[in-house]
């Protein structure tokens, strides 16, 4: 025979309390004399009673937001990516009375940053989603989460300010350090004199630098095998495209290794089709479509990828988890694959 579920009714009556009481219990909330509080703790004991703490959360009707602060996406961009995972990670916990929000601002300005910081305060969120582009902002609103007690996940990359709930994105250091490992691969001491990294330029406060962890893995591994090898940056402005060819005249043919440690290593594919160099390698990070299509011309040599709305995705069903019923993460850094994609499984993937 089917074995009888076990209800609230059941303990209230195990218990000789109102099915009011044992709910009060159940969420911490409404008063309960201690005397009436242990003898449901005791029948919950004795039954074996699982409340179903979802269901008890719905019959109230009560919604909570999750909010993420992202700088505001371009079409076939990056942050695009890691929207489209939130919006997803959204319309799954949405039956759940789960509300998402964005609030976005313009990754060039940090004023604008501190903007959407204030609007995402002033809404009250349950909890939030950011990646922290600009460090100084983000310690300042992590401060003030801590204090209104709302947890907050990192995505992309995180700062290490103790108090994050948990991070999801790609272990920076290691894939900087992988990056260097795959440009040099099967290289000898002489061949490896001179990298060229490839950089944006950000705002001009520079509080924006979200890959530095991955560029310092990059030049460790450099300077631990390469010793003589010099590394130098070439800056170019993503808002003025007619300056990116003038920028990158400084990557002769003769200089063969190129990085770019963002996600826009399409921006100097027009360059590098215009100049080739017989076996140059260039390595540069993200399944963007633009940056597929680069590897696909063999302009790119390798791209490391990281399947990027998962982040996002993730970070929402673990907030939710949280918010509703106290669930906290098994892991609090949830690093994802490093993929590397070449000519050969891009069609894969």
């Amino acid at each position: 025979m089917e074995e009888k579920k076990i209800t609230i009714f059941d303990v209230a009556a195990r218990a000789g309390v109102s099915k009011g009481t044992v709910d009060r219990v159940l969420h911490n909330r409404g008063e309960v004399s201690r005397k009436s509080a242990e003898k449901v703790r005791k029948a919950i004991e004795e039954l074996n009673y699982e409340p179903n703490l979802y269901a008890s959360l719905l019959a109230t009707k009560k919604s909570r937001m999750i909010a993420c602060l992202l700088p505001e996406p371009e079409a076939g961009e990056y942050w695009e990516k890691v929207r489209n995972g939130f919006l997803a990670g959204g319309a799954e916990v949405a039956g759940l009375n789960i509300v998402t929000r964005l609030f976005s601002y313009d990754q060039y300005d940090p004023s604008s940053f501190d903007r959407a910081c204030e609007n995402l305060l002033a809404a009250a969120p349950a909890g939030v989603v950011l990646p922290p582009l600009f460090k100084n902002g983000t310690m300042s609103l992590a401060s003030k989460l801590k204090a209104m007690d709302i947890p907050y996940v990192y995505v992309d990359t995180k700062l290490e300010d103790g108090d994050y709930f948990a991070y999801f994105g790609m272990p920076m250091y290691q894939s900087g350090y992988l990056c260097a490992a795959l440009l040099t691969e099967r290289l000898e001491p002489e061949e490896v004199k001179d990298v060229v990294v490839v950089r944006i330029i950000r705002d001009k406060s520079r509080q924006s630098d979200p890959t530095v962890s991955r560029r310092e893995g990059f030049t460790d591994y450099i300077l631990d095998h390469f010793p003589d090898c010099s590394i130098s940056n070439i800056f170019i402005d993503p808002s003025r495209p007619e300056s990116i060819s003038k920028a990158l005249k400084e990557l002769t043919p003769e200089r063969k290794l190129v990085v770019m440690f963002n996600s826009r290593i399409h921006l100097i594919a027009d360059f590098l089709r215009r100049n080739p160099s017989p076996g140059r390698r260039v390595i540069g990070f993200d399944n963007l479509d633009r940056n597929m299509d680069a590897l696909r011309d063999g302009l790119v040599t390798l791209l490391i990828a990281q399947h990027t709305e998962r982040q996002s995705h993730n970070a929402v069903l673990t907030l939710s988890d949280y918010i509703l019923v106290g669930k906290k993460p098994l892991n609090r850094d949830n690093y994802v694959h490093m993929d590397i994609l070449s000519r050969l499984n891009i069609d894969n993937y």
